[in-house]
This record gives structure tokens, sequence and C-alpha cells, in this order.
């Protein structure tokens, strides 16, 4: 036994009402499915994380603060990526280097 109507308009009204909501999911499936592939495309074409970056100071005249392995967690958010001369050539002005990743070691500078 079902919980059908046993009538044909009623019967009908039902299967209107199953069509819409069904055309509503399959809309809000084609939507997900759409984010997804765009968030997907996002991770794809992200660009490489810096190997080297340059935490600057407070406001634009400020001189830079400290010289980061790109994956460093310590980084402030005021950071820049940077390449490895640019690194080196910091390191030499005597910008400081972290004291959590050691960039200094990564890039074989000897102070002195």
């Amino acid at each position: 036994m079902t919980d059908l109507p046993p009538d044909l308009p009623r019967l009908r009204t039902l299967e209107t009402w199953l069509q819409l909501t069904l055309d509503e999911v399959r809309a809000a499936i084609a939507a997900a499915e759409q984010r997804e592939a765009e968030r997907q495309r996002g991770i794809e074409r992200r660009p490489p994380a810096p190997d080297w970056l340059l935490e600057v100071g407070l406001n634009r005249d400020s001189p830079p603060v400290q010289i980061h392995v790109g994956c460093c967690w310590n980084s402030g958010k005021r950071s820049r990526g940077i390449d490895r001369g640019e690194a080196l050539r910091a390191l030499a002005d005597g910008v400081k280097a972290c004291g959590v990743c050691r960039p200094d070691s990564e890039l074989g500078f000897l102070d002195g």
C-alpha cells in the first residue's frame, strides 16, 4: 500500500511538483559542480610559492625586517616574494635572517 492519492488530478499535481523539485535539485547540482570546477581551476593555476620572502617594515619608508624561506610559518603579513640573489643581497646588507627557518643556512650565506 502506498501513500499516494488515488485520483488522477492529485497524482498529476504531485507529478508536476516532483518535476519542479527535481529541476531545482538538478540546477543546484549544476551550480555546485560549476563552483567546484572553478575552485579546482584556481588551485591548478595558482602561482608557485616564492622560494624566499622579504618581510618589510610597518610603512613604505621602513627598512626590511627579516628574510624568510618561502614556506616559513613565521613570516609576517607584510612579506613579498624575492629571488635568491635579492635574498643574498639583503642578508649581505644586514637584514636579519629569521631564526625559525634559517634562510642564511639555506642560502649558504656565511656572515663575515
